[in-house]
């Protein structure tokens, strides 16, 4: 078992396993993402995404960990914004997912961000013990909100209504 930084030859399986995850939250219709896409984000000139693999002991990719910076204005640092966390099925209960996650919470510690954030399903009980048993604490009295597709170009257009 292994966790890595990704790789630019990781990409494809990186896309992959995101289909895949996108796929156990029932929401397979909704994945997008391109190779082109995600080779861009990781690796461009301004890299506004980032990334860990893992490996199992025949070296293929069976986890992942892609993540970005966030700021806290109440604490004045940056943070880790987790935004797909993703163990393959059949490599689940190996210690990869904890060991992605851990190591995020490194990359905070040496780094001096100040939290390591991420959403889950309400549904995804697993997932939600799971965190809880690594001493993440859902965060009760707030919502999520997202503007996309048709609502978000709507109200991205000038209105002198507004």
């Amino acid at each position: 078992m292994t966790v890595r930084p990704v790789r630019p030859d990781d990409v494809p399986a990186v896309v992959g396993l995101v289909r895949e995850l996108a796929d156990y939250e029932k929401a397979l219709h909704e994945a997008r993402l391109t190779e082109e896409q995600l080779t861009g984000v990781l690796f461009g000139d301004a890299p506004a995404l980032f990334g860990h693999v893992a490996t199992g002991e025949d070296g293929e990719i069976v986890g992942i960990a892609l993540w970005f910076l966030n700021f806290s204005t109440w604490r004045g640092t940056h943070g880790i914004y987790l935004e797909d966390l993703y163990v393959s099925p059949r490599h689940r209960g190996a210690g990869l997912g904890r060991e992605l996650l851990r190591t995020l919470a490194a990359v905070c510690a040496e780094r001096g961000y100040s939290r390591l954030e991420w959403s889950v399903l309400d549904w995804n009980t697993p997932s939600i013990e799971f965190y809880k048993a690594a001493g993440a604490v859902p965060m009760d009295g707030w919502t999520v909100f997202r503007l996309t597709d048709d609502a978000l170009t709507d109200f991205a257009e000038p209105r002198s209504d507004r």
